[in-house]
């Protein structure tokens, strides 16, 4: 038979389940220090910890009408705060091999890598082809195709007319959009592409 504390439990959770504020809060004073305890232990970083542990009781409340009467509540805790460390190791671990991969630049990569990897090299030709401007075609381009700006604020920010910047990013465009081509590469991403290649 249930413990007098299990049976205060029982209590606390019949009153959650009725959307008792104050049962959760009397809930997670007895348990939050060990499960955060627990938490710690498995993911290591307290920061992250902490939050796993706001999860945990956010889960909790959120849920409560779903909370068994006729299971142990510190054992069902403890089975949600495995299954919230465990998600999170899996997706720390997913970031560490993405950012693994993308340094060594292993071929053996997923589609989801081998787009940040073509990003990032896309971004690595560009500012190569725009590093090798002369210095207005390279302002000129900066201002207007990277900043947003328009002829005419670009033309203040130069001290030169709207149709001088206009040339100079013709000029600059054909540049950078050669340098790609050339490059023989597959770059990413396309939209960002065309905004390049465009001389309006």
């Amino acid at each position: 038979m249930a413990t007098a504390s299990n049976n205060k439990d029982l209590q606390l959770l019949q009153k959650l389940k009725d959307g008792s504020q104050l049962a959760f809060e009397e809930l997670y004073g007895k348990y939050s220090k060990q499960m955060l305890w627990k938490l710690r232990q498995m993911v290591k970083d307290p920061d992250d910890a902490d939050e796993l542990l706001q999860d945990l009781f956010v889960k909790i409340w959120e849920k409560r009408e779903q909370v068994s009467l006729e299971l142990s509540f510190e054992a069902y805790l403890y089975r949600i705060v495995q299954h919230i460390a465990i998600d999170y190791l899996r997706k720390l671990s997913r970031q560490a091999k993405l950012y693994e991969q993308v340094q060594l630049g292993t071929t053996e990569i997923t589609d989801d890598t081998m787009e940040l990897l073509q990003a990032k090299e896309t971004q690595n030709l560009l500012d190569e082809a725009v590093s090798l401007l002369p210095e207005q075609r390279r302002l000129a381009f900066t201002l207007c195709k990277i900043e947003g700006k328009s002829h005419k604020e670009a033309a203040e920010i130069m001290k030169i007319s709207p149709n001088t910047v206009h040339n100079h990013l013709v000029k600059a465009v054909g540049a950078v959009r050669d340098h790609l081509e050339k490059s023989g590469k597959e770059l990413v991403p396309l939209a960002l592409l065309v905004v390049f290649y465009s001389s309006n």
